[in-house]
């Protein structure tokens, strides 16, 4: 009598904590769904990619964490285009931002890569004019966002926070020389070497056999359209790569088993990325 009624009482226990994991249950999705919609605001004071054109407001950077919202990016998804009018600036947090530019043909390039850390749309916000890109998230991206008004305001109490980022965009157009450069001054089998080196710093590891692996964030057609190359002519490059030993292309998938090899692509032609 006692072993049946001890098992009665067990199993109306049992029974008790389903029910209440089943209860609980919609509680948790719905909690995970508003985690999802409004993920943790990151802290621009503890920030370790802060961009350093923010340096000149010292100890109120505190003013950024006031003003700005955070915006959860899918991959494919814009942060503005191409002929829209700039109301404010974007602060990546992390992920991969593509600035993308139509000509008049509608031929799609990528002009320019945005990592963590870095800060896009001042060029048009500064200017009152219209975005000339399109931003568009390559990766799963978190991106802060700071409304025009609050940027003015800052730049009226902070002078110094202005020509922070009048040399930033110094050094944006300085690079942008460097690039058209490059695309005009070299040969296509260099270009690729030359921004192979470049992604491996943000997109490489090194595998268990000591290799270095890139993961492209974009399409092979993007690749192309970055070294100014056609398509076939960007194929006939990779091939070549292969045959000589200097990297696989696997998909999206790039293995370089001595990056002295890349770098030796690069010497003749007196580019130094080292």
């Amino acid at each position: 009598m006692n072993c049946a009624k001890g098992e009665a009482t067990q199993n109306y226990t049992q029974k008790t904590k389903e029910e209440t994991m089943l209860q609980k249950q919609p509680r948790l999705k719905e909690k995970q769904r508003q985690n999802n919609r409004f993920p943790t605001q990151p802290n621009c004071v503890s920030c370790d990619k802060r961009a350093k054109e923010w340096c000149p407001l010292g100890g109120n950077i505190n003013r950024l964490d006031d003003a700005k919202t955070l915006h959860m990016y899918q991959a494919g998804q814009s942060l503005y285009h191409q002929g829209t009018r700039a109301l404010g600036l974007f602060c990546v947090e992390s992920g991969t931002i593509a600035l993308r530019k139509l000509d008049a043909q509608g031929n799609e390039t990528i002009v320019r890569l945005i990592h963590p850390g870095q800060t896009l749309g001042y060029q048009a916000l500064f200017a009152d004019e219209l975005h000339t890109t399109t931003a568009e998230a390559l990766t799963k991206s978190r991106v802060c966002f700071i409304e025009k008004q609050t940027i003015q305001d800052l730049f009226q109490e902070f002078p110094q926070l202005s020509l922070s980022f009048l040399q930033r965009m110094a050094e944006d157009l300085h690079q942008a020389e460097e690039d058209r450069l490059h695309l005009t001054a070299l040969p296509v089998r260099a270009r690729l070497a030359h921004l192979l080196l470049l992604l491996k710093d943000y997109y490489g590891t090194i595998n268990k056999e000591g290799d270095v692996e890139i993961e492209l964030p974009f399409s092979r057609q993007d690749m192309a359209s970055m070294i100014a190359a056609r398509p076939e002519t960007l194929s006939r490059t990779l091939r070549a790569l292969e045959r000589d030993g200097v990297a696989i292309f696997d998909k999206k998938k790039v293995t370089i088993k001595d990056l002295d090899d890349l770098f030796d692509e690069l010497e003749p032609c007196g580019v130094n990325v080292r």
